[in-house]
């Protein structure tokens, strides 16, 4: 079915466009844990540089390629995008969704673009408000599910819910979370803690029929605390690119240590456990909301990476994330009010 196919932006992210189309290739081979059809992914991009980069890789095993003559840079700001590159991979990609010529968008190129030709182009679900980044980690046996990642900067109470909301439904369908615990990122776990934001947000999600399990304290995030952990999108963005940062520098120090000590077999310890904390192995993150599935990659994605979001991408779509979202949303309905009692606008 063509609405399942996904529309991948070969043009986008710093390697680009070799690693985009190793990767697209890598998804659909053995190396893959569930490899796809090629008649699944559909290349966006110059034409002729994919069939020429199709070639040097040993040819065209059956993708569909869709022609955009304009690039987003990653420097572009997203109104570039929108008023003066409508020719753009990103642009065609998600015109593609828009048409039903596929199902779901994957690029690794200006995140802000894809955010904002995504939202304008392809619109949001039923009752969403604000569309949202969440990113997965994987916690030993539990994933851990951390929204909004930097689409929403400066959101309302009623779009934190909403996360919430989406983040307990697409954990619960696609990671297969029975009664996901949504929990609220705050300096305290008290009620009477953080921002006016994040009391009423806290207010509201108490009435709602999420597993609302309260504040979550930064301290706590990967120790079991919540499934799903709702945050700002400038809070969240912080987040990542910290934890991206960080878990890469402490890795390094330990094995440091560890080689300073005559620990020969550090390095093939600490790769398992960096492939876990690896934005590669995640592949992206998924922007919940829209009216089509979208993942959000890093812009120095190697083939690995690529590879990785085509496949969460196909899981999204196969899992009827969406679908979920618009009856979670719905059923919440009326509960979605200000603590006062009136609907939050």
């Amino acid at each position: 079915m063509d609405d399942m196919r996904i529309a991948l932006d070969v043009m986008g992210g710093d390697n680009a466009p070799q690693a985009l189309l190793r990767g697209a290739l890598r998804a659909c081979s053995e190396q893959a844990q569930t490899p796809l059809a090629p008649e699944r992914v559909l290349l966006v991009g110059d034409e002729r540089v994919i069939r020429e980069g199709l070639e040097a890789e040993g040819g065209n095993p059956g993708f569909e390629i869709r022609h955009a003559s304009q690039v987003v840079e990653m420097d572009d700001a997203p109104a570039t995008a929108l008023r003066q590159k409508r020719d753009s991979s990103i642009s065609i990609a998600v015109q593609c969704v828009k048409e039903q010529a596929a199902g779901a968008v994957v690029s690794m190129g200006n995140t802000g673009a894809l955010v904002a030709v995504a939202t304008l182009g392809l619109g949001t679900l039923p009752g969403v408000k604000r569309p949202g980044i969440a990113v997965t980690f994987q916690l030993g046996s539990q994933k851990l599910t951390l929204l909004d990642m930097g689409a929403n900067i400066a959101p309302k109470p009623e779009h934190l819910v909403q996360y919430g909301l989406m983040g307990s439904a697409y954990a619960r369908v696609c990671l297969k979370t029975e009664g996901p615990r949504v929990g609220l990122l705050n300096i305290g776990e008290e009620d009477s803690k953080g921002t006016d934001l994040l009391k009423e947000t806290g207010a509201i999600l108490r009435s709602t029929s999420l597993n609302y399990v309260g504040n979550v304290e930064g301290n706590v995030l990967f120790h079991g605390a919540a499934d799903v952990v709702v945050m700002d999108g400038f809070t969240g963005n912080v987040v990542l690119k910290l934890l991206e940062g960080f878990s890469g520098f402490m890795l390094g120090l330990v094995l440091g240590e560890l080689k300073s000590h005559g620990v020969e077999w550090g390095g093939e310890v600490l790769n398992s456990v960096k492939k876990k904390i690896d934005y590669a192995e995640y592949g992206g993150a998924l922007l919940l909301g829209v009216n089509g599935a979208v993942v959000v990659g890093h812009g120095r994605s190697d083939e690995v990476a690529v590879a990785n979001a085509l496949a969460l991408a196909a899981r999204n779509l196969d899992a009827g994330v969406n679908e979920a979202i618009i009856s979670r949303v719905s059923q919440a309905g009326e509960v979605i009010t200000e603590p006062g009692g009136g609907p939050l606008g």
